[in-house]
């Protein structure tokens, strides 16, 4: 199995065009699935995940063999186990899947490679097994189409946090605090806590607004993904 190689990546999450918000309408299926899997990952999760699937995208086969090594050069993240506790992460939220390979020259143990799924692929592969296709904060297929540009505008600001995300998506579907509290199973003062967050961030003084600033069309200005 060929190793992957690659120049060493900042921090910020990469990942391909294809799976990627801005102008390109292209492919909305595909831009709402990466939204819908960014929420569900933790940052270094997602970062791991997209650090991966753009390595896999820029060779053209959809399994590699990385190690620790390689990808905390290749995304930036520091900490074996922090990559490790990621990798993990993937494997039970069913985004790579872990295989087991012949040693290399005839090697006596295995090597590990990784199959890295697509976002669409992710999103049917938990539907299969039961599990919500979708984060916490949407509860039906219908309403993630509703939502579609509100989960768009979520993904694009690189400052929220998946939290924040979750919390600001809710407001979007007419939510009060007691009942964000309740789906997201935190508390009436921990949602108030991240609201204040994101006001500032969207630069916005009450919920109108944001819900409004939310919904409208058009598309941010920022780019890139920031979950934590």
């Amino acid at each position: 199995m060929k190793m992957i190689s690659g120049k060493q990546q900042t921090s910020a999450a990469v990942a391909p065009a294809t799976y990627s918000f801005g102008e390109n309408q292209e492919q909305p299926i595909a831009r709402q699935a990466m939204a819908l899997v960014a929420l569900s990952h933790t940052v270094v999760e997602h970062q791991l995940y997209s650090t991966m699937l753009a390595e896999i995208s820029s060779v053209g086969t959809r399994v590699a063999s990385f190690t620790t090594r390689r990808l905390m050069t290749l995304s930036g993240i520091t900490g074996y186990s922090t990559v490790r506790r990621g990798l993990t992460g993937l494997v039970n939220k069913m985004s790579i899947e872990r295989q087991k390979v012949a040693g290399h020259n005839g090697g006596v143990q295995p090597a590990v490679v990784y199959l890295v799924f697509s976002p669409e692929e992710i999103l049917a592969r938990r539907k299969a097994m039961g599990w919500p296709a979708y984060s916490k904060e949407l509860e039906s297929e219908h309403g993630v189409a509703t939502l579609g540009r509100a989960i768009r505008r979520v993904v694009d600001l690189r400052s929220l946090s998946r939290r924040e995300a979750q919390v600001a998506l809710c407001c979007a579907q007419g939510l009060t605090n007691a009942a964000i509290g309740t789906r997201l199973e935190v508390s009436e003062q921990t949602v108030k806590f991240h609201l204040r967050n994101i006001f500032v961030k969207f630069g916005v003084k009450r919920r109108a607004e944001l819900v409004s600033r939310l919904l409208r069309e058009g598309e941010v200005t920022e780019s890139g993904m920031n979950f934590g």
